[in-house]
């Protein structure tokens, strides 16, 4: 959604592709963005791709698709394979045959993950660093990085992956701790709630605003040349520490009374901590995070007290 308010800001016509015919995103989309022209598609269809190629015609693809909720992959490992990463193959393909000759016409851009890195080999972690994912998900994710690689490599596309750590806001799902938190705070806080279950509150992780992440992928399909980038905060803060600043926010400091530790939301492989270099990106794109961790938790935090106070007629 902040990609597609971004490219408009900039003049460009926008496209978006959404999958089946009643589609709940369908609406999100049109209210957040009217002005963004609506194809269907679906990923795991390459002959859709090509229609909406040749219906769109356009000059960017940014292919931010998946399957994201790392617990549900453990759940629906093949689905979340063919999407997060046979999906990635279809586009590329598809832009391939749609482009024909100049297959440099069409940028494309790809959704990395830090959560390719999984067992992290490198502190902090970079471009250069090996991948040893820790669920499906970041399995399928190192496919379609590794293909974004393959295609540039081999038919000189000018396609580049992003290796974006978690980039959060108020339009995060509920279904994402960060999201799960702040939705809960704020009924804490209205006295519409009582109690708050989550998996490890130990496990670090480099959260940063996706207002400002997308910045930073409409900046690499501007470069001459295609290359991958980490995105990152260069901060790392583990959910203990989003809970106090959540709490401390409306007012609440003894939060321990309020949230539980659930078997159920642990992984069956956590990813204990993960931090990034964007030093590359700082270099080459200009490019750096404008948002800080307190910031972004108070943001997500004011946002769902209002949304909750709606829902309450207050």
């Amino acid at each position: 959604m902040y990609l597609s308010r971004l490219l408009l800001s900039k003049g460009y016509e926008v496209y978006g592709l959404v999958r089946g015919q009643n589609n709940p995103k369908r609406s999100v989309i049109e209210e957040w963005a009217p002005e963004v022209k609506i194809l269907t598609g679906d990923l795991l269809d390459q002959s859709s791709l090509l229609r909406a190629l040749n219906a769109a015609q356009p000059d960017e693809v940014y292919n931010l698709g998946a399957i994201s909720f790392v617990a549900y992959s453990w759940e629906n490992a093949q689905l979340t394979s063919q999407v997060t990463g046979l999906g990635v193959l279809n586009i590329l393909e598809a832009i391939r045959l749609y482009a024909g000759e100049d297959v440099s016409k069409v940028r494309f851009y790809q959704a990395s993950s830090s959560e390719m890195f999984g067992r992290v080999q490198e502190v902090p972690q970079k471009e250069t660093t090996l991948l040893w994912p820790r669920s499906p998900y970041g399995v399928a994710k190192v496919f379609g990085h590794y293909m974004t690689i393959n295609y540039r490599e081999s038919y000189g596309m000018h396609a580049s992956s992003g290796i974006l750590f978690n980039h959060e806001s108020p339009l995060r799902g509920p279904e994402f701790v960060t999201r799960k938190i702040s939705i809960a705070v704020a009924r804490i806080a209205l006295g519409l709630q009582e109690k708050l279950s989550l998996g490890n509150l130990d496990a670090k992780r480099d959260w940063g605003f996706a207002g400002d992440y997308v910045e930073a992928m409409w900046r690499m399909l501007q470069q001459d040349t295609a290359d991958d980038y980490v995105i990152s905060t260069g901060e790392t803060h583990p959910v203990r520490e989003y809970l106090d600043i959540a709490f401390n926010h409306v007012g609440i400091s003894d939060w321990e009374k309020h949230v539980f530790q659930d078997p159920q939301f642990f992984r069956p492989a956590e990813v204990d901590l993960l931090i990034g270099d964007a030093a590359k990106a700082a270099s080459t794109l200009g490019w750096k995070p404008t948002l800080s961790f307190d910031g972004l938790v108070k943001k997500m935090v004011d946002s769902d007290l209002e949304i909750e106070k709606a829902k309450a007629g207050r």
